[in-house]
């Protein structure tokens, strides 16, 4: 005990070369696991004496201690969809989760959904088919997405993994311009739920103990429609031209950004404005900024946009009210890969 820290990886290495018997190196390896060390994970310890005996000297070893370590049951649900614009009598629109398992080891999970909530104007219709998975990755309900149905295709989750899942719902044609209507995804694992340190003693992964964790073993969250009367299409387009006259984005190549806005529908947008923040290790190219062909100053003054640095840097133009008389509304400006 006398000895630094400082010296103790020496000392161990120059105990291990000088004792003929009985000395023991231990290595760990740190490896990180975001969910923490995995579930089965036996983690054992054994401690040595030290000692000079009539100029002998001599080691003597502890008992080995060993644990093994149980499943931490957890669960998160984390909304991917923005607030979704909806109309009366709208069928199938989707809102779009992540469910993640984040506990230390393989977990079932049920799904469900539920529209009936607090703090909204309306409540949505759940589909026929309520749940999907996002089978093709798209980030939209498509024909190629998976239905999920309860007890036949549960997802099976390794510890961190995740899966991405679409509640679906309809619409009422009673609701009006402005309502708001909340639908709430909740996984919850199949081993148990309770709160925070109860046991299931062997459910957990080999037959060790599963611990409920932080989460209750049950995770939830909402997504909003907001109903609409009317519909806007944002189109963003790029392309890119390097110094010597190719298309490479290489340093010092320029990007030129096109973004279209149209209403597509009767309504009016109101106060309409549009928002793009630089993209890392790109800067703007100084006064680029048009609209329908029209210059736009980099400064915050009267003109319709400006570039704002007050936080992170964003180009900002705004269109004003607009319907579907005013046509597509075109905004252009170039950066400069750094």
């Amino acid at each position: 005990m006398g000895k630094t820290r400082a010296s103790g990886s020496a000392a161990v290495r120059r105990r291990c070369w000088h004792i003929a018997a009985g000395c023991l190196a231990l290595l760990v390896s740190a490896e990180a696991f975001a969910v923490g060390t995995p579930v089965g994970t036996v983690i054992q310890n054994t401690a040595t004496v030290d000692f000079d005996l009539a100029g002998t000297p001599i080691t003597l070893q502890s008992n080995t201690t060993i644990v093994t370590v149980a499943e931490r049951i957890d669960v998160v649900v984390t909304p991917q969809s923005p607030q979704t614009l909806v109309a009366a009598n709208d069928t199938n629109r989707a809102l779009l989760f992540t469910v993640t398992n984040t506990g230390n080891g393989s977990e079932t999970f049920s799904l469900a959904i539920e529209s009936v909530l607090a703090g909204d104007d309306f409540d949505p219709v759940p589909s026929v088919t309520p749940i999907y998975f996002d089978t093709d990755g798209s980030g939209d309900l498509t024909v190629g997405d998976q239905p999920y149905t309860a007890g036949n295709n549960d997802p099976v989750l390794a510890a961190d993994a995740s899966v991405d899942v679409f509640i679906v719902n309809d619409i009422p044609g009673t609701v009006v311009n402005g309502n708001t209507g909340l639908s709430q995804l909740t996984a919850t694992s199949l081993t148990g739920t309770g709160t925070p340190g109860t046991e299931y003693a062997g459910d957990g992964d080999g037959g060790v103990d599963a611990i409920i964790g932080t989460t209750g073993g049950e995770g939830s969250d909402t997504g909003e429609y907001l109903v609409s009367d009317v519909v806007i299409s944002v189109i963003k387009a790029q392309a890119v031209s390097d110094p010597q006259g190719g298309t490479q984005p290489e340093p010092g190549a320029t990007i030129t950004y096109t973004i279209t806005v149209e209403v597509t529908s009767a309504g009016t947008a109101t106060a309409s404005e549009i928002r793009d923040p630089l993209p890392t290790f790109t800067s703007l190219v100084a006064n680029s900024i048009t609209l329908n062909a029209a210059g736009i100053s980099d400064a915050i003054d009267a003109d319709a946009g400006e570039y704002d640095t007050t936080g992170a840097a964003t180009v900002v133009v705004r269109l004003g009210d607009l319907t579907q008389a005013d046509g597509v509304q075109t905004i252009i400006f170039e950066v400069t890969i750094d």
